[in-house]
């Protein structure tokens, strides 16, 4: 089976000749899928040509880890849609083998520069490591899913971008913070992989994940906007369905404050530039606009020569004025309401984390304390050759 599917993936180089496809293999729980995860993704596929994704099963996560947020066939369907993703392994084992690789013809596995552990507390690539079929790239900083959770349960804004006044971010900020130290495992000691960093936005990582492309002569350009906070499974099914009304889809994000002024609460959990990396991964979108006007007007549509407008079942508030937002697109017989017939929210996420609290709280901390260990352990090997 190797062979040919070896001779089949040849593609010709520069001077005519064969070269072999380079197959890499990556695997993971993807729990609440965010920009961190795309953009580890999108490293492993700049390591080779074909990529393949290893998702592991309920069953496997809550073993090894703890129960998920997501159930597995919602964390499948969210990696198949990432646009460097070539083919997704359902119900991956937890500890990579040589066997794995083998049976997927995978030239070698990679995966960031973060620990990741068994039930046992041992590296989950240990064997790959000892094979060299293993490589390694940066863990993208700034992102951690204790933190979006933190930003849930809190009902805290200090993630949204900065507004002039910025009076409550330091005290809101404080309250994230106290919450992932009483989800750690012990006092002032905290793993660098549980915890997180602030996210700094680069225009080289939107350059990174952006298709770069205008649409092409022929091409049925689609329009919609939104929050697309915590980018999930129904906003994958809605994309899927508006990306069959044209070929060219651009989503049109709104600001974190015209978010909050029709959600309400802490909404959106994710800023402006978090959610501008996660639309920008999913393979359905051509385009995104940042901090896209709530009106879709006249300027908007002959501007990016928008042909189709499309909107999903969810109640459209009024602009401030109390006009229709999509008055202009309906005028103008171009407006679509869409039906994804998946019936997840953003909503519907935050209650799983709200009920599950304290079993998600348990499972940070025994992650962390496992990581410490491993940590502690390194540090002290280092110390040992250091002095030796």
């Amino acid at each position: 089976m190797s062979s040919k599917r070896r001779d089949s993936e040849k593609s010709e180089n520069g001077d005519g000749k064969k070269k072999k496809t380079v197959r890499v293999w990556v695997d993971g729980c993807y729990d609440m899928v965010h920009f961190g995860h795309a953009n580890s993704l999108r490293q492993a596929k700049a390591m080779g040509d074909y990529l393949m994704v290893g998702v592991h099963s309920d069953a496997e996560v809550s073993r090894h880890k703890g129960p998920p947020v997501m159930n597995e066939e919602e964390r499948y369907k969210m990696v198949r849609a990432i646009k460097w993703v070539d083919e997704v392994i359902e119900d991956a084992p937890y500890i990579t083998t040589l066997e794995t690789l083998e049976k997927y013809d995978c030239d070698f596995c990679a995966h960031g520069d973060d620990i990741t552990l068994d039930e046992n507390g041992k590296d989950t690539y240990r064997i790959v490591k000892g094979a060299g079929k293993y490589k390694e790239f940066p863990r993208t900083a700034g992102v951690s899913t204790t933190d979006l959770v933190g930003r849930m349960l809190l009902l805290t804004k200090s993630h949204h971008k900065r507004s002039d006044d910025g009076s409550e971010d330091g005290l809101q900020r404080d309250r994230v913070d106290q919450f992932k130290k009483g989800m750690g495992a012990s006092g002032a000691s905290k793993s660098p992989y549980t915890g997180v960093s602030q996210f700094l936005p680069t225009t080289q990582k939107i350059i990174q994940f952006s298709e770069g492309r205008e649409p092409q002569p022929g091409e049925k350009v689609v329009y919609v906007a939104g929050a697309f906070d915590l980018f999930h499974v129904g906003h994958i099914d809605f994309l899927e369905k508006v990306r069959q009304l044209g070929e060219y889809v651009i989503v049109g994000l709104h600001t974190d404050q015209v978010v909050n002024r029709y959600k309400g609460s802490n909404y959106p959990i994710m800023n402006l530039h978090e959610r501008v990396l996660s639309v920008l991964a999913c393979k359905y979108v051509a385009e995104v606009v940042i901090g896209a006007p709530y009106k879709v007007d006249a300027d908007l549509l002959n501007h990016f020569k928008v042909d189709v407008v499309c909107h999903g079942q969810t109640p459209v508030m009024a602009d401030v004025d109390g006009s229709d937002p999509y008055l202009e697109p309906k005028n103008r017989g171009i407006f679509h309401s869409v039906k994804s017939d998946n019936d997840m929210t953003t909503d519907k996420i935050v209650q799983r984390i709200i009920k599950h609290k304290l079993e998600y709280e348990e499972r940070n901390k025994r992650k962390e304390a496992k990581e410490l260990r491993i940590i502690e352990a390194m540090e002290r090997r280092k110390s040992q050759s250091t002095e030796s």
